[in-house]
């Protein structure tokens, strides 16, 4: 209680005693919301997450609905975005592609960077990128930070429970015709508690051969260092060039909810871009880009209790261009495009895989009349998978090929200044990946209670067919938006078990035929008396009607509802997260029901000048939960979920010149 006093009066210090300054943001994000970004587009900015606890962009995300996360550990959270997961989901950055190299998904694409790099995460929901290959269930753009006018320089502290560390610097400089930026950022935590008081690596029993050894059960939960720079150009009125380069080396990673641990990931990101605009009345402006990444994973056991020595080592490199260009036609604009990458993947359980892939685009955006806007597209891939070698006695499987066509309509209606409806149908798809092809994980040398697994290299190319329907209403100082999807999943690939012997199954992947459907509203309304009261909820079902069973893996029913004083520089906030009993589960993969829960987070801060200080508690009656998620497509899941942190504290610190 002496803590939580403690933090009570520094709430109310930093909100009462340092008077206006700034200008207040939230009715500009009002603004924007509700009537700038597009019913399927949502976006998260550095503001929301600066004043938030959390760790990586999949934590961050958490509070955009229609998005949860998979839990493995206090770092390097998985994204689900309604209901999808995995390579369901296009995870970018600046429009370049990034997988990580772990085949539990230990180092997920949105781990591999640090909140100090973006300036903003933009998300589109539902099959409506056609700008990049793969985005069944939608795209997440990391978009990150570009140099200032003149000399500037960003700090960033923060330090919580569990010794958490998250600090950054970012110094940039611009003039009219150059500008460059280079940051650094340093993180780290001991394990989290969870609400009944144990680490969350105090998940097994004393004879179960994964805990982690006395001597290890307290170490260090995860360590990274990132640093990154940019240099740009104008090499003209009209044109701009820059490349940038990011390093991230994050070493000894706990994931209790797995068999091993990772001893490092290594990511190396280069990425350039150059842009000319209004190069004529026809040519609206033309954009070409390049990219080249990989990541170095290292996994082993060496902190459990089993005696038997595991390890592995992934590796995983991208490269690829692109080529936009923009035309002014009729009253309309087409955007059309060609693009190009090569990912190779060499991972023990899978063959060591080459994937090219080669598409193009085209998208035409026309006014029908002031009040009604119409856009629709067409998007063809072709793709190669190629396996080089075979890591165990089996054969090495013959390369496979896919081709796919997809395309959407939407039609955006204002029928007045205060109200926008959204309809649109689209169809999405996505080739299988090579761990769903090619995987090779036999029984021989695994632990305990472990299935083995096998790919699929019959399985065909996923499709979503989808509808979607939207309405938003936004009057000055309110906002709600509501939306509704179905999404027909053609070939969806679903992971399933096929029993070997009485004792014995073997974990592999499956065509089926499968549905979901849900939906997603938000709101936020400036109240008198520098009030803003915000609310959300979200929701996903979805069926194998192939199996005739729910599908694996949906996140169930959660909301949140928040109250906020905000003078413009100085805020207190209470929030209520809501999450309610999840019981449609699939029975074959043996997934059980998982409990709802509630918490309540606080936070406050305040800006003086260029000083901004936030101090929270997230969950702060300390309870004991879990998100559902059961990782069912994780081959080295221990089948023991990852409760969610206890009761913990944070401040941040930032100065910005």
């Amino acid at each position: 209680m002496k803590v939580i006093n403690a933090a009570a009066a520094v709430l109310f210090f930093l909100c009462s005693s340092i008077p206006v300054y700034a200008e207040n943001l939230l009715l500009d994000e009002i603004v924007i919301r509700g009537q700038k970004e597009a019913l399927n587009q949502e976006s998260l900015n550095m503001r929301e997450v600066r004043e938030s606890p959390a760790r990586d962009v999949g934590e961050a995300l958490r509070q955009v609905e229609g998005i949860n996360i998979v839990r493995k550990c206090p770092i390097a959270n998985d994204v689900v975005l309604r209901g999808f997961q995995r390579d369901n989901i296009n995870v970018l950055s600046d429009g370049a592609r990034l997988h990580g190299a772990c085949p539990n998904r230990m180092d997920t694409p949105a781990f591999h960077f640090d909140f100090a790099e973006i300036e903003q995460i933009k998300i589109i929901k539902g099959p409506y990128d056609l700008t990049n290959p793969g985005s069944l269930a939608g795209m997440i753009d990391i978009v990150t930070k570009k140099p200032r006018q003149g000399l500037g320089a960003d700090l960033n502290l923060t330090h919580g429970s569990y010794n958490s560390i998250n600090d950054s610097a970012v110094v940039s400089y611009g003039t009219e015709k150059f500008d460059a930026l280079a940051g650094y950022a340093y993180k780290s935590s001991e394990p989290p508690v969870s609400g009944d008081g144990k680490t969350i690596t105090d998940l097994y029993g004393p004879a179960n051969t994964n805990r982690y050894r006395t001597d290890t059960i307290n170490s260090k939960a995860y360590e990274a260092n990132t640093s990154w720079a940019k240099v740009g150009a104008n090499p003209t009125a009209n044109s701009h060039t820059d490349i940038s380069y990011s390093y991230q080396n994050t070493e000894h990673v706990l994931y209790p909810g797995l068999t091993m641990d990772s001893t490092y990931d290594r990511a190396t990101q280069v990425n350039w871009a150059y842009e000319i605009k209004k190069l004529s009345s026809f040519l609206e402006d033309i954009k070409f880009q390049g990219y080249w990444d990989k990541v170095d994973h290292l996994m082993d056991n060496s902190l459990r209790a089993f005696t038997m020595a595991m390890s592995g080592l992934s590796k995983t490199q991208v490269y690829g261009g692109k080529a936009n260009a923009s035309f002014n036609m009729g009253t309309g604009v087409l955007k059309s495009g060609i693009d190009y990458y090569n990912r190779k993947w060499d991972a023990k359980p899978i063959p060591d895989v080459s994937i090219d892939n080669s598409g193009i685009f085209a998208v035409y955006t026309v006014p029908v009349s002031e009040k009604i806007n119409f856009e629709g597209g067409v998007r063809a891939d072709s793709a190669r998978a190629n396996p080089t070698q075979s890591h165990t006695a089996s054969a090495l499987p013959s390369p496979a090929n896919f081709s796919t066509v997809g395309g959407n309509l939407q039609l955006t209606c204002k029928p007045s200044k205060e109200i926008e409806i959204f309809a649109g149908v689209a169809k999405g798809n996505r080739t299988p990946d090579p761990e769903e092809l090619f995987m090779d994980r036999p029984l021989v040398g695994m632990m305990p209670g472990q299935q083995p697994w096998k790919g699929n290299p019959d399985l065909r190319p996923v499709s979503n067919n989808e509808a979607d329907l939207g309405a938003k209403y936004a009057l000055g100082r309110f906002y709600i938006n509501a939306t509704m999807f179905y999404s027909s999943l053609t070939d969806f690939i679903n992971v399933t078990s096929v029993q070997l012997t009485p004792a014995q199954k073997l974990m592999t992947y499956e065509n089926i035929e499968a549905y979901m459907w849900g939906g997603e509203l938000g709101s936020q309304w400036s109240l008198p008396l520098d009030l803003f009261l915000k609310g959300g909820f979200s929701y996903t079902r979805g069926y194998n009607k192939t199996g005739g069973r729910p599908l694996s893996e949906i996140p169930p029913l959660k909301g949140t509802l928040a109250l906020r004083y905000d003078n413009g520089s100085c805020f207190l906030e209470a929030d209520q997260n809501m999450a309610a009993r999840q019981t449609e589960v699939d029975s074959v993969l043996q997934e059980q029901s998982t409990d709802g829960y509630e918490t309540t987070d606080i936070k406050a801060g305040c800006a003086y000048k260029d000083l901004s200080v936030y101090v929270g508690v997230n969950n702060l009656f300390d309870k004991y939960y879990f998100s559902y998620l059961s990782y069912t497509r994780n081959i080295y899941s221990t089948g023991i979920k990852v409760p969610e942190n206890g009761r913990n504290f944070y401040i941040t610190v930032s100065y910005r010149i």
